[in-house]
């Protein structure tokens, strides 16, 4: 008679009544929580989505709302402002993203030497991290006014915030271009100098990311390169920036996930002026959603939220890929 060698699994050990009554108290704990986060933030959410696809204005209470598939979604993309505001956000996205990512490394690289008096530097450095948005948007709207310390430093009388002539306007026109579509023409005036803020105030939050990174190097990995003559630059090329790239990703990802959500620093400054150059798809969806000269159309930008929201999602996915497929073939 064939004997079977196949190896049965050993039943698993039934939970004690003590384990089990500890997972039920822990559910019990965080139920308010799940209770509340289910209902505010994913309820809603889903509720959200719902409307995009209705006719949802201020009047509902007179009229229920009417479903309309994909009217809003094919609107949105036809709707001058919105590409507008992508095209805004677009240009915010490779702007401050890449600038305040440099800034970050080179800071942390900095504020990671062994020098006397560094904790204090990295106070000082760190501080304009801790205002609100609003704070730091009220003062440098006072920086930038036409007699403001900008200006005075510098020895110039712009209108910063009300400037809507683009930067790459005196490039285009030395190259013989006499139009060209705005978006090539690159961001305004005023959405530059809102750029340079957001720049300076996020600057400072990435840095301690990359500074807690750079801190858990092994030192004996520059040892050991300094034994075969990489110091300075190429230990900085070949050792700190490989293995670093795990936190540029997230870095990435939330200067992704920021830039294209940017609301306060345009609603406070400029409103989305000079003739839309600072307008953000979020201002934009702020003002259709409540309505401002308009009548308010919450189906309508709710599906402009879906839209921006799957734009964010796409970028920050190649990003991550990108930066993993870098490391596979480290």
């Amino acid at each position: 008679m064939a004997v079977s060698t196949k190896a049965t699994a050993p039943p698993k050990p039934k939970a004690s009544p003590l384990a089990r009554r500890e997972a039920l108290t822990g559910y019990l704990f965080i139920a308010p929580y799940l209770i509340i986060g289910g209902i505010f933030t994913y309820g809603l959410l889903l509720y959200v989505f719902y409307i995009s696809f209705t006719d949802l204005t201020a009047s509902f209470a007179q009229k229920p709302p009417q479903f309309v598939g994909l009217s809003n979604y094919i609107r949105a993309f036809s709707e001058p402002d919105f590409r507008t505001s992508l095209g805004n956000a677009f240009w915010y996205f490779v702007i401050v993203t890449t600038f305040q990512t440099i800034g970050a490394i080179l800071l942390a690289v900095l504020l990671n030497a062994r020098i006397k008096g560094i904790r204090f530097f990295r106070t000082m450095l760190y501080s304009p991290s801790v205002a609100s948005s609003v704070v730091i948007s009220l003062i440098f709207f006072w920086l930038y006014q036409q007699r403001g310390f900008i200006n005075y430093a510098l020895g110039t009388n712009v209108a910063w915030l009300r400037e809507a002539d683009r930067i790459f306007d005196p490039m285009l026109q030395a190259f013989g271009v006499a139009s060209a579509p705005n978006f090539l023409r690159g961001p305004s005036v005023a959405w530059t100098a809102i750029m340079v803020m957001n720049i300076f105030t996020t600057i400072p939050t990435f840095m301690i990311m990359f500074l807690a990174a750079l801190q858990d190097i092994p030192g004996h990995l520059y040892e050991a390169a300094s034994i075969d003559g990489a110091t300075g630059r190429r230990a900085f090329w070949y050792i700190t920036l490989p293995l670093l790239r795990p936190v540029i990703a997230l870095v990435l990802i939330l200067g992704t996930i920021g830039t294209f959500q940017v609301f306060d620093q345009a609603y406070v400054l400029t409103e989305g002026g000079p003739l839309k150059t600072t307008l953000t798809p979020t201002l934009l969806i702020y003002q259709k959603t409540l309505g401002k000269a308009t009548q308010p159309e919450a189906a309508f930008g709710a599906a402009m939220a879906f839209i921006l929201a799957a734009i964010i999602v796409a970028i920050t996915i190649i990003q991550r890929r990108y930066v993993e497929r870098s490391n596979q073939y480290d």
